[in-house]
Protein backbone atom coordinates (compact mmCIF):
# COMPACT_ATOMS: atom_id res chain seq x y z
CA UNK A 1 0.00 0.00 0.00
CA UNK A 2 1.43 3.49 -1.13
CA UNK A 3 -0.70 5.71 0.74
CA UNK A 4 -2.39 5.02 4.18
CA UNK A 5 -5.99 4.57 4.37
CA UNK A 6 -7.99 7.73 4.16
CA UNK A 7 -10.03 8.60 7.83
CA UNK A 8 -12.09 11.33 8.80
CA UNK A 9 -9.39 12.57 11.14
CA UNK A 10 -6.96 12.82 9.03
CA UNK A 11 -9.55 15.35 6.28
CA UNK A 12 -12.97 15.53 6.71
CA UNK A 13 -15.56 14.45 4.18
CA UNK A 14 -19.23 15.20 3.91
CA UNK A 15 -20.68 12.46 6.31
CA UNK A 16 -23.44 11.46 3.45
CA UNK A 17 -20.83 10.68 1.24
CA UNK A 18 -19.20 8.75 3.26
CA UNK A 19 -23.13 6.88 4.64
CA UNK A 20 -24.13 6.72 0.66
CA UNK A 21 -20.57 4.73 0.04
CA UNK A 22 -21.37 2.51 3.33
CA UNK A 23 -24.79 1.64 1.92
CA UNK A 24 -23.92 0.63 -0.82
CA UNK A 25 -21.29 -1.34 0.32
CA UNK A 26 -23.65 -2.98 2.56
CA UNK A 27 -22.68 -1.17 5.97
CA UNK A 28 -18.86 -0.79 5.86
CA UNK A 29 -16.04 0.92 4.00
CA UNK A 30 -13.61 -1.40 1.48
CA UNK A 31 -9.90 -0.10 1.51
CA UNK A 32 -10.79 0.61 -2.02
CA UNK A 33 -13.34 3.33 -0.65
CA UNK A 34 -10.53 4.15 1.86
CA UNK A 35 -8.61 5.31 -0.70
CA UNK A 36 -11.34 7.03 -3.00
CA UNK A 37 -11.94 9.13 0.00
CA UNK A 38 -8.75 11.20 -0.04
CA UNK A 39 -10.55 12.69 -2.69
CA UNK A 40 -14.04 13.70 -2.52
CA UNK A 41 -15.26 14.54 -5.48
CA UNK A 42 -13.58 11.26 -6.90
CA UNK A 43 -15.38 9.73 -4.23
CA UNK A 44 -18.61 11.12 -4.66
CA UNK A 45 -18.64 10.43 -8.66
CA UNK A 46 -16.77 6.59 -8.27
CA UNK A 47 -19.60 5.84 -6.09
CA UNK A 48 -22.52 7.09 -8.66
CA UNK A 49 -20.40 5.48 -11.79
CA UNK A 50 -19.46 2.20 -10.26
CA UNK A 51 -22.65 1.76 -8.65
CA UNK A 52 -24.50 2.22 -12.20
CA UNK A 53 -22.23 -0.45 -13.64
CA UNK A 54 -22.76 -3.07 -10.74
CA UNK A 55 -26.93 -2.15 -10.68
CA UNK A 56 -28.31 -0.88 -13.23
CA UNK A 57 -27.48 -2.59 -16.28
CA UNK A 58 -29.05 -4.67 -18.49
CA UNK A 59 -26.47 -6.93 -19.21
CA UNK A 60 -26.75 -10.02 -17.28
CA UNK A 61 -24.49 -10.19 -14.51
CA UNK A 62 -22.87 -13.12 -14.91
CA UNK A 63 -21.73 -11.67 -17.97
CA UNK A 64 -21.17 -8.74 -16.11
CA UNK A 65 -19.42 -10.14 -13.23
CA UNK A 66 -16.82 -12.53 -15.81
CA UNK A 67 -15.87 -9.78 -17.85
CA UNK A 68 -14.91 -8.25 -14.58
CA UNK A 69 -12.98 -11.02 -13.49
CA UNK A 70 -11.18 -11.02 -16.97
CA UNK A 71 -10.23 -7.63 -16.34
CA UNK A 72 -9.24 -8.39 -12.90
CA UNK A 73 -6.75 -11.41 -13.83
CA UNK A 74 -5.54 -9.65 -17.03
CA UNK A 75 -4.01 -6.98 -15.32
CA UNK A 76 -2.92 -8.12 -12.12
CA UNK A 77 -5.43 -6.28 -9.57
CA UNK A 78 -5.66 -9.41 -7.25
CA UNK A 79 -8.03 -6.85 -5.26
CA UNK A 80 -10.62 -6.63 -7.77
CA UNK A 81 -10.61 -10.62 -8.80
CA UNK A 82 -10.99 -10.98 -4.87
CA UNK A 83 -14.16 -9.22 -4.56
CA UNK A 84 -15.56 -10.06 -7.78
CA UNK A 85 -14.95 -13.84 -8.25
CA UNK A 86 -18.14 -14.54 -5.40
CA UNK A 87 -20.28 -12.46 -7.03
CA UNK A 88 -19.70 -14.44 -10.58
CA UNK A 89 -20.60 -17.21 -8.57
CA UNK A 90 -23.57 -15.55 -7.04
CA UNK A 91 -24.69 -14.85 -10.51
CA UNK A 92 -24.51 -18.11 -11.44
CA UNK A 93 -20.73 -19.06 -12.63
CA UNK A 94 -19.09 -22.17 -10.80
CA UNK A 95 -15.82 -22.38 -8.71
CA UNK A 96 -14.45 -24.19 -11.44
CA UNK A 97 -14.81 -21.65 -14.04
CA UNK A 98 -13.72 -19.18 -11.19
CA UNK A 99 -10.57 -21.53 -10.89
CA UNK A 100 -10.72 -21.41 -14.46
CA UNK A 101 -10.13 -17.73 -15.02
CA UNK A 102 -6.43 -17.64 -13.05
CA UNK A 103 -5.27 -18.42 -16.92
CA UNK A 104 -7.88 -16.30 -19.17
CA UNK A 105 -5.89 -17.12 -22.32
CA UNK A 106 -6.89 -21.05 -21.58
CA UNK A 107 -10.39 -19.92 -20.78
CA UNK A 108 -11.53 -18.17 -23.64
CA UNK A 109 -11.56 -21.52 -25.52
CA UNK A 110 -12.49 -24.17 -22.26
CA UNK A 111 -15.30 -26.19 -22.60
CA UNK A 112 -16.76 -25.22 -19.06
CA UNK A 113 -18.01 -21.87 -20.80
CA UNK A 114 -20.22 -21.89 -23.48
CA UNK A 115 -19.35 -19.67 -26.42
CA UNK A 116 -21.06 -16.36 -25.38
CA UNK A 117 -18.82 -16.50 -22.54
CA UNK A 118 -15.73 -17.41 -24.39
CA UNK A 119 -16.37 -14.51 -26.58
CA UNK A 120 -16.78 -12.07 -23.47
CA UNK A 121 -13.45 -13.75 -22.05
CA UNK A 122 -11.78 -12.71 -25.49
CA UNK A 123 -13.94 -9.15 -25.43
CA UNK A 124 -12.68 -8.25 -22.30
CA UNK A 125 -8.72 -9.46 -23.04
CA UNK A 126 -8.26 -7.85 -26.16
CA UNK A 127 -10.24 -4.68 -24.82
CA UNK A 128 -7.78 -4.92 -22.19
CA UNK A 129 -4.37 -5.60 -23.94
CA UNK A 130 -4.86 -3.71 -26.76
CA UNK A 131 -7.94 -1.43 -26.50
CA UNK A 132 -9.05 -2.46 -29.70
CA UNK A 133 -11.30 -5.18 -30.12
CA UNK A 134 -10.97 -7.37 -33.52
CA UNK A 135 -13.41 -6.61 -35.84
CA UNK A 136 -14.32 -10.46 -36.24
CA UNK A 137 -15.01 -10.97 -32.33
CA UNK A 138 -17.10 -7.31 -31.77
CA UNK A 139 -19.55 -8.90 -35.28
CA UNK A 140 -19.49 -12.25 -33.62
CA UNK A 141 -21.01 -10.90 -30.87
CA UNK A 142 -23.52 -8.25 -32.49
CA UNK A 143 -25.29 -11.95 -32.67
CA UNK A 144 -24.72 -13.03 -29.29
CA UNK A 145 -25.95 -9.45 -27.44
CA UNK A 146 -28.63 -6.34 -28.11
CA UNK A 147 -26.94 -3.17 -29.01
CA UNK A 148 -27.59 -2.20 -25.40
CA UNK A 149 -25.60 -5.14 -23.95
CA UNK A 150 -22.96 -4.62 -26.24
CA UNK A 151 -22.68 -0.72 -24.76
CA UNK A 152 -22.81 -2.07 -21.26
CA UNK A 153 -20.01 -4.93 -21.73
CA UNK A 154 -18.03 -2.06 -23.39
CA UNK A 155 -18.53 0.61 -20.42
CA UNK A 156 -18.01 -2.73 -17.98
CA UNK A 157 -14.98 -3.74 -19.77
CA UNK A 158 -13.35 -0.07 -19.66
CA UNK A 159 -14.94 0.80 -16.17
CA UNK A 160 -13.34 -1.85 -14.64
CA UNK A 161 -9.89 -1.37 -16.43
CA UNK A 162 -9.65 2.00 -14.56
CA UNK A 163 -10.75 0.20 -11.31
CA UNK A 164 -7.97 -2.09 -11.94
CA UNK A 165 -5.21 0.44 -12.48
CA UNK A 166 -5.91 2.31 -9.70
CA UNK A 167 -5.92 -0.55 -7.08
CA UNK A 168 -2.65 -2.13 -8.55
CA UNK A 169 -0.54 1.21 -8.98
CA UNK A 170 -1.62 2.13 -5.38
CA UNK A 171 -1.57 -1.64 -4.10
CA UNK A 172 -4.48 -1.57 -2.62
CA UNK A 173 -4.83 -4.53 -0.68
CA UNK A 174 -7.80 -6.52 -0.12
CA UNK A 175 -9.76 -6.66 2.90
CA UNK A 176 -7.86 -8.81 5.79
Amino acid sequence: MRIPFWTQAQAQRDPELVAAIERRRGGRLLNLDRMLLWSEPLARSWNVFLRTLRQELSLAPKLRELAICVVARATGADYEFHHHAPEFEKAGGSAAKVAALDNPDAAATSPLFDALEQNVIRYALASTRAVKVPDALFDTLTRQLSPTELIELAAVVAGYNMVARFLVALQVPPEA
